[in-house]
């Protein structure tokens, strides 16, 4: 993770210690060794993730100048350097040489770049120790997953202690204004609300503002996909069809309302917990098929082979229905499934009666049906 891919890491210096001003300041940008001669550079706002101005290379440099809201959460977008430079307008000449990597300017920006530098040395540090298992062969991965994963929850806390050691150590200036896109997935919607909600200079800055409410949308949305979900519990079920392997068309009306418990999988060869999950699926079925229990898996799959490869490989003996449409399939349609794993369990007259059972939870529930 490199500079604007992920997380954005900003020093600020006492001058902008203040929130952001509506109103305008003077910028003025300067490239040197930009690699692609001709090539146009952009410099973007973060918060609106527009484009305010550009520039073309021309014998290996660019100049930008004009006006943007003060304390402006700023990008210069240039062709061949991942992620970009980013920058506070605090109304002072900002430098960049792109082949050094390196942004100069007021002691605002200058820290900036200081501060980039120690983010990349310690996210690198992580990132080394993860992509070391994760390019270990499969099997391999499986033997040492015991031993791995106190250590990768070690790494992961080193980073999350640095990271959140940057916020805490400058919460009176406008620094966590740049980290605050990446606070969700490292500390939760909850420190994102905490951090939104601590009434600091950075709370108010724009970008901030934007990113709290594109998070509250997705949340909204996320609710209402759950909400449609648990509707279904209690509800008769829903006809479908779909072909097996061999390409036979079969109704789920075949396996369903038949007298028999059936728990209605929707998985995909591709997705990892799904992978995870099937294990508990599959000791389900073994101790619970001799007393009526049964499963459907719903693939979405868009592949036969995968598909086909992943029922022999995962030990899945069941009936497997899909259409091969992916996240169009018809199952996603009927049964608002807008994540995977997932599931349904129908009782011998054809009503659902649970959704979403995984792990101890399934068995217990199969236990207490099927005594």
């Amino acid at each position: 993770m490199k500079r604007l891919t992920a997380i954005f890491f900003v020093l600020a210096a006492a001058a902008a210690l203040v929130s952001c001003s509506e109103d305008s300041v003077r910028y003025y940008v300067s490239g040197t060794n930009a690699p692609e001669e001709g090539s146009v550079v952009y410099l973007t706002d973060r918060t609106s993730m527009e484009h305010i101005d550009s520039a073309v290379v021309s014998g290996g440099s660019f100049k930008m100048k004009g006006k943007a809201d003060m304390n402006a959460f700023l990008a210069i977008e240039v062709k061949g350097h991942e992620g970009g430079f980013v920058f506070f307008n605090d109304g002072e000449q900002v430098n960049v040489d792109v082949a050094a990597d390196n942004l100069t300017g007021s002691a605002l920006n200058a820290k900036l770049t200081e501060c980039l530098a120690k983010n990349d040395e310690a996210y690198d540090e992580y990132n080394t120790f993860l992509q070391s298992f994760l390019t270990l062969p499969e099997e391999e991965q499986q033997a040492k997953m015991e031993e791995f994963m106190p250590l990768y929850r070690a790494a992961i806390k080193k980073y999350s202690d640095f990271f959140f050691g940057m916020i805490d150590d400058n919460k009176d200036s406008l620094i966590p204004v740049a980290f605050m896109g990446s606070v969700r997935s490292l500390g939760g919607a909850d420190k994102v609300n905490e951090l939104v909600g601590s009434g600091a200079p950075f709370a108010q800055h724009p970008y901030v503002l934007e990113m709290k409410r594109k998070l509250d949308e997705a949340a909204a949305r996320e609710r209402e996909a759950e909400e449609r979900k648990r509707a279904f519990v209690g509800q008769m079920f829903t006809d479908l069809e779909e072909a097996d392997p061999d390409g036979n068309m079969h109704k789920l009306s075949e396996y369903v309302g038949k007298g028999k418990w059936v728990l209605v999988d929707f998985w995909a060869s591709w997705c990892g917990p799904c992978k995870q999950e099937m294990p508990n699926v599959v000791a389900a079925y073994k101790k619970y098929k001799s007393k009526g229990f049964d499963v459907v898996g719903l693939s979405f799959d868009r592949e036969k082979e995968p598909w086909v490869k992943a029922i022999v490989e995962w030990d899945m003996p069941w009936v497997h229905l899909s259409d091969l449409k992916y996240w169009k399939t018809v199952a996603a349609e009927v049964y608002g499934v807008n994540s995977i794993p997932d599931n349904i369990l129908i009782n011998p007259d054809g009503r659902i009666v649970a959704r979403g059972l995984r792990g101890k939870e399934l068995d217990a529930f199969l236990a207490s049906v099927l005594k």
